[in-house]
């Protein structure tokens, strides 16, 4: 009887074995960077920056249709009957996140289209004419410019929590089960569209204003990240435990390395030092919050799934 029960309880507790692979991690950091960039394309849509050739907002949106297909695609490799995927889409549930956020995309695509069709570079007018028509239409009517971008913003937000609502509504497993997480992905999402945006832009001007979002965006997300842990600290034993695997358990080291360390507090000092101007402006400190964005998903991930209420039964 002791042998089973040891037999059972490391099948539940061991990371090995019950594990998504590496398309649920991506796929939310992907999802969570596009979900950033509508939120900063929307926001350069409303104050007309797509008239400028040179700024980001001209060929974001295009970026955006690339980076979500990948991200659907990671998504429909983590699919166990593909086949089926469609049936997603024959019904809508109000209580399943997973419906949502499958409704959610249908809308996040011809949003991101919209917002190309309001300027379409020179190299690909004339290949399709009807966009061209469109886009002549589009900007007869600015209140269609404003609408669109209010629409990539409000999408954006809601595609950037419903990546951290998607892991909080599994109640079975206890690091998930925050309130907290779907802020924390929609926070984290910012900092990498902002990092991305700030390591592409080739206007001086912008570089140093999604810089200095970027800056705002990271300082914001240590206190998520604290009220996050401080959530689960001060919940069950359980959550306790689920807590101690980021603190000192065996995800601690990814954790305070790559995702705080390399990926918050570092790139944070380098951006406020470029910012005022006493260092340059390097593609370090963006490439860092990227990859911290990445990794935390992975973390999150893979250690929510280390995390169980069968512990409590079975004990370590």
């Amino acid at each position: 009887m002791h042998e089973l029960t040891t037999t059972r309880h490391n099948e539940l507790v061991d990371p090995l074995l019950h594990i998504w692979g590496w398309e649920i991690p991506v796929y939310l950091f992907i999802g969570g960077l596009v979900a950033g960039i509508m939120i900063i394309s929307g926001y350069f849509t409303l104050k007309h920056q797509f008239k400028k050739n040179v700024f980001s907002s001209f060929y974001l949106p295009h970026i955006s249709l690339i980076l979500l297909s990948l991200g659907m695609f990671s998504l429909f490799l983590d699919l166990e009957h593909k086949l089926y995927v469609w049936r997603l889409y024959t019904t809508f549930k109000v209580a399943s996140p997973m419906s949502w956020g499958a409704w959610i995309l249908v809308l996040v695509y011809p949003a991101l289209w919209l917002n190309t069709l309001i300027r379409i570079p020179d190299r690909f007018k004339g290949i399709i004419p009807i966009f061209d028509r469109l886009s002549t239409r589009i900007n007869e009517h600015p209140f269609l410019i404003k609408n669109i971008g209010v629409l990539n913003m409000l999408l954006g937000t809601l595609l950037g929590m419903y990546t951290g609502v998607l892991l909080s509504s599994i109640g079975a497993r206890p690091l998930w089960n925050s309130a907290m997480l779907w802020m924390l992905f929609l926070v984290s999402g910012l900092s990498s569209a902002a990092a991305f945006v700030h390591l592409i832009a080739k206007d001086k001007y912008e570089r140093q204003l999604l810089a200095k979002a970027d800056n705002a965006f990271l300082t914001l997300e240590i206190f998520v990240i604290g009220g996050f842990i401080s959530g689960l600290l001060t919940s069950t034993s359980v959550h306790i435990e689920a807590a101690r695997l980021l603190l000192d358990g065996p995800f601690a080291a990814a954790f305070w390395v790559f995702v705080i360390a390399l990926g918050i507090v570092i790139p944070l000092f380098l951006q406020l030092l470029a910012v005022n101007e006493k260092v340059r402006h390097t593609p370090i400190p963006p490439l860092l919050v990227l990859s911290g964005g990445l990794i935390l998903r992975f973390v999150i991930v893979y250690a929510g799934q280390y995390s169980h209420y069968m512990h409590q039964v079975f004990g370590r």
